[in-house]
């Protein structure tokens, strides 16, 4: 009775068992969450100052929301035409759409490892195959170049890369930039960006890839859930561009796809100015908590056999640990006995052993005592 695409393994892990239980059971120390609303980090008195009444659908989105979009990269001191632009409902609907765009059934897409655990879900609903490129760390992460260009077959379609990287937290430099585009021109493939980060460098200024003249055909996504810390507003977008001949293919084929769907409610649409307008309040304050929480974990590491990986970007910090312990049954064993959630690395594709990632986001005292139960769960470890 049913596709072959939706048949997904639903058995739950012993992590995500003990995370339930652990949630309905007691006070938990959650050093996993990534949702800003959960954590006191949202903008406060939202006003929908509108007549929402009629519709006008657009494919591409409202004009006036789109023109909100091309200001926000007017900041990032890119001038990106609203015609270039497509609004979505998140960026999972983003990666879709161009999945669909780009890939006809078992066509690739070269994704990078580690990162964030989406791609697997959405590749195998469009008919997708995934190959992974590496980020290699030595005093910081970058990408393997070499492994990336070698994983390139006939069927690639794409390089998707994240900017800056969850959960490394790296920033693609501008050598690597003009390596990827060297070699999305060579092999005559798209890139896909996700710069959902892009305004959180923990240092200096950041460079998007939504850059008109780009050499080669460029994607870039980005949306409301990070840029203003509203994920429950459901507004991403699209910023297409290269050169001029396949840009214009690439955003005359998305917009059939877009209006196809017609996915985005009006509201936000008409609301998504003045959100907008405010979200340096937000990011402002995200910055501070995730710095100081930051600096707060650096002291607690200090004298322990736990390190934390360097970080440029981001929400999360990745802690390296003795490889004593499957990374997952140290999770689990975290969450039932200590009362502290945390990532296992290889969640985001890294090894199994010896790596956790921990959110930057949480309150600060809830931090605090969550780091120091998490060094108090490993302590046998860190005393070897």
């Amino acid at each position: 009775m049913f596709s072959r695409r939706s048949t997904f393994d639903l058995t739950e892990s012993d992590f995500a068992v003990a995370l339930r239980e652990a949630r309905h059971g007691g006070e938990l120390l959650d050093l996993t969450t990534s949702n800003p609303t959960a954590v006191g980090l949202a903008p406060e008195n939202l006003q929908l100052d509108f007549n929402a009444a009629e519709y006008h659908p657009d494919p591409l989105g409202i004009p006036s929301a789109r023109e909100e979009v091309a200001g926000y990269y007017l900041d990032h001191r890119q001038e990106v035409p609203i015609a270039n632009i497509t609004l979505t409902a998140s960026t999972s609907e983003s990666y879709s759409f161009l999945f669909r765009l780009l890939c006809d059934p078992a066509d690739e897409l070269l994704i990078p490892t580690p990162s964030y655990p989406l791609f697997d879900f959405l590749a195998t609903l469009d008919h997708v195959h995934l190959k992974p490129y590496p980020l290699l760390y030595d005093h910081g992460w970058q990408i393997d170049l070499h492994a990336l260009e070698a994983a390139i077959t006939p069927r690639t379609r794409a390089i998707l890369l994240v900017h800056p990287n969850n959960p490394t937290g790296h920033f693609t430099s501008s050598g690597e930039r003009e390596a990827l585009y060297r070699l999305a021109a060579k092999h005559n493939l798209a890139l896909i960006v996700d710069e959902v980060f892009l305004d959180y460098p923990l240092s200096g200024t950041t460079d998007t890839f939504a850059v008109p003249d780009s050499p080669a055909l460029t994607f870039t996504l980005s949306g409301l859930s990070k840029v203003c810390a509203l994920p429950q507003m459901k507004v991403a977008w699209i910023v297409t561009t290269g050169p001029e001949a396949v840009r214009n293919e690439a955003q005359q084929r998305l917009e059939i796809i877009a209006d196809t769907f017609l996915s985005v409610a009006t509201p936000p649409q008409l609301a998504l100015p003045g959100w907008l307008s405010h979200r340096r309040a937000t990011q402002q304050a995200i910055h501070q908590r995730t710095g100081m929480n930051l600096e707060r974990l650096d002291e607690l590491l200090e004298g322990t056999h736990t390190t934390r990986l360097k970080v440029e970007a981001g929400w999360a910090a990745i802690l390296r640990i003795p490889a004593l312990e499957p990374d997952a049954e140290l999770a689990t064993r975290l969450v039932k006995k200590h009362w502290v959630a945390i990532h296992p690395g290889s969640f985001y594709g890294l090894p199994h052993q010896g790596y956790l990632v921990v959110s930057l986001l949480p309150r600060m005292e809830i931090f605090h005592q969550g780091v120091n139960q998490l060094l108090n769960g490993i302590k046998p470890i860190n005393a070897m």
